[in-house]
């Protein structure tokens, strides 16, 4: 085990979370993370809330193990979204993509753990002032919709880290041993994974997606709509994503057109890919357990070699 307050607040055997990623985030995915000992996340940022409903239903015909979900405030409107919430039975849950104060006094009321998705300081400042349990810090490399302004997790985790009591889960730039004892190393006490996860021999994304992972350089992702209007976001570089870098339109979000065409029929032109720089660091399509295992194998072999390599010499 890895043992922080983070996997003792999920009950998990590793503080690794799994990314609630529009469509992708669903029980196919999340329970392999969940049974190899992390947590996997079912997403609504679909917006298809009896899609899911199903999804958790079959969540719980393939894992015993804890899971939890995922409310992103600005592509969820439905305005009983606690209650649907709440109806499923879980116990952790993660908002992002608004405002903290909105939710977080309902859902810890009914008895989940709550952990809100934060960019900046001020938002982190913001969503522990509205009693949240935990914090997701999301550094500017990372994949998905952003903050327009920016800041990498080397900045921006020990920032947060050095200000806040609760515990940090660090999202962005995250893909394996070292990466997560880097995490570590900055104040943070869980790790959450995206694009490795979409990349994963179990995530439902077509076989174009994870190959377009595979073959890109850490350049290969753009930054988009940093001034808007609409949010900021940042993606795989292709021919559509680098037309939209320099000219982004009236309206980013249109442009995502059917993203379905492009999860799961494989056209990279017909929407948006979200992606994080760290694309440029995975070579390899690999099984969820497997990835998990030998990430926190390489978690335990960095922490001991840095203890061995740099640790103080007794007097």
């Amino acid at each position: 085990m890895i043992r922080t307050r983070v996997s003792e607040l999920l009950g998990v055997e590793y503080p690794i979370v799994q990314a609630p990623m529009g469509w992708i985030a669903r029980a196919q995915l999340a329970s392999a993370v969940s049974n190899a000992g992390g947590l996997g996340i079912i997403e609504t940022s679909s917006g298809e809330l009896d899609a899911v409903r199903g999804e958790i239903a079959r969540m719980r015909t393939l894992t015993d193990k804890p899971f939890g979900v995922n409310i992103a405030q600005a592509f969820v409107r439905d305005p009983d979204i606690v209650k649907f919430v709440i109806d499923q039975g879980v116990k952790f849950v993660t908002t992002s993509a608004g405002d903290p104060t909105k939710y977080c006094a309902q859902l810890k009321d009914a008895g989940l753990t709550v952990f809100h998705v934060v960019p900046s300081l001020s938002a982190a400042l913001k969503a522990v002032e509205a009693g949240v349990d935990g914090l997701v810090v999301e550094g500017g490399e990372g994949g998905g919709f952003k903050n327009p302004r920016e800041v990498a997790s080397m900045v921006l985790l020990p920032l947060v880290c050095s200000k806040v009591g609760v515990p940090v889960i660090a999202a962005g730039g995250v893909t394996c041993g070292r990466t997560m004892s880097a995490a570590f190393a900055l104040g943070a006490e869980g790790v959450q994974l995206g694009t490795r996860m979409v990349s994963a021999k179990e995530s439902p994304v077509h076989q174009n997606w994870k190959d377009a992972i595979l073959e890109a350089r850490e350049t290969d992702t753009v930054f988009l709509n940093r001034f808007g209007p609409g949010p900021a976001l940042r993606a795989l570089r292709t021919e559509k994503t680098s037309r939209l870098e320099k000219d982004p339109g009236p309206s980013i979000m249109a442009e995502f057109g059917k993203a379905t065409d492009l999860y799961f029929g494989g056209d990279m032109e017909s929407s948006i890919a979200l992606s994080g720089q760290v694309a440029g660091r995975i070579d390899e399509v690999k099984p969820v357990a497997q990835i998990l295992g030998e990430m926190v194998e390489e978690f335990h072999a960095t922490v001991a070699e840095m203890a061995r390599r740099h640790g103080r010499v007794p007097a």
